[in-house]
């Protein structure tokens, strides 16, 4: 049983029609912002029928952020006042198929996001391999409190299945870098670096847990038969473990404009480069090939001059705004 039709108008009656209501929930410039985050991996037949009423709701409620659908879950990064992403996640769990949806917290104190996006996906997180259901199979969860024990095994090969440009500003002590540039590039890396008979414990990490998830169906399909993935993934462990019991290393990038946090979800030290998204440190803007709002050294030298120009011109009419 979906989100109810019913159900579904009486909310939307009620938030989009009284106006103290409206008042309460709009997002001020100078609010503390509550940045929510959650997954699941479960049937939805229905997601085509979902996406606008959802939509509809974090409109009237002032949230931002990007939520995709697809037949096999929900994924979401969202930020709003404190009551309107309660409210958002109660409307969530109304539905007995996300009545058990978990979410994991960090705060902002400016907009992280400009505007909500509710999208329609084949995969809340892309593999592109279609006989892939974490409905079906995963491997083992790791809580944040025993995944130290787990990772220190001299037996266990660590895995980061985030991308390269993840992996450069932080990971785990020891983890291994598949080097990929997109999650699709995950299955070809265990063909050609993997191997069941010899890599006997395996264990998966990633930023909110989603693509270590699927990545645990996709190995125990392989043939992998010990196959560990951490639980509500880097941020719930970097919310969770002190930071000096902690085995994590540097930052991790989250996929908004705070472009990393730290230990406790603290706001990193890197922003994005706008030449190219990559995060960039202080010390990548000592760099010649640094020009701010222009470029960085991960991209200075295959900035194409249109794209330069386009940036340049941006650049000026951002000035003249000042």
């Amino acid at each position: 049983m979906g989100i109810g039709h019913g159900k579904i108008i009486s909310i939307l009656i009620t938030h989009y029609l009284l106006p103290t209501l409206m008042d309460s929930i709009t997002v001020q410039a100078d609010m503390t912002l509550v940045v929510a985050t959650f997954y699941k991996f479960v049937k939805l037949p229905d997601y085509v029928e979902i996406q606008q009423p959802l939509l509809s709701y974090c409109q009237a409620q002032g949230i931002k952020g990007t939520i995709l659908l697809a037949e096999e879950g929900i994924n979401g990064t969202i930020a709003g006042s404190r009551e309107a992403i309660d409210s958002l996640l109660s409307f969530l769990r109304s539905d007995s198929r996300l009545a058990d949806l978990e979410h994991k917290e960090s705060t902002a104190e400016k907009p992280p996001f400009q505007r909500i996006k509710v999208r329609l996906k084949k995969e809340i997180v892309t593999m592109g391999l279609a006989d892939i259901d974490p409905n079906e199979k995963v491997g083992t969860y790791v809580s944040p409190q025993d995944w130290n024990k787990v990772i220190s095994d001299p037996e266990v090969v660590v895995i980061d299945t985030r991308n390269d440009y993840e992996f450069s500003i932080g990971t785990f002590k020891g983890a291994l870098n598949p080097a990929t540039e997109s999650f699709r590039q995950f299955p070809e890396y265990v063909s050609n670096h993997l191997d069941p008979s010899q890599h006997k414990k395996v264990a998966l990490f990633c930023t909110g847990g989603i693509r270590c998830e699927k990545a645990s169906s996709f190995m125990l399909a392989q043939g992998f038969q010990e196959v560990y993935h951490l639980k509500g993934g880097i941020l719930k462990y970097l919310e969770e473990v002190p930071a000096e019991e902690s085995l994590w290393e540097g930052e991790c990038f989250v996929f908004d404009e705070r472009v990393a946090v730290s230990h406790g979800l603290e706001p990193g030290s890197y922003e994005m480069c706008v030449g190219c998204g990559h995060p960039i440190s202080d010390t990548d803007k000592t760099s010649p090939k640094y020009e701010e709002g222009i470029c960085c050294p991960h991209c200075f030298d295959s900035l194409t001059p249109e794209k330069r120009e386009r940036l340049e011109e941006k650049k000026r009419q951002m000035s003249r705004r000042v």
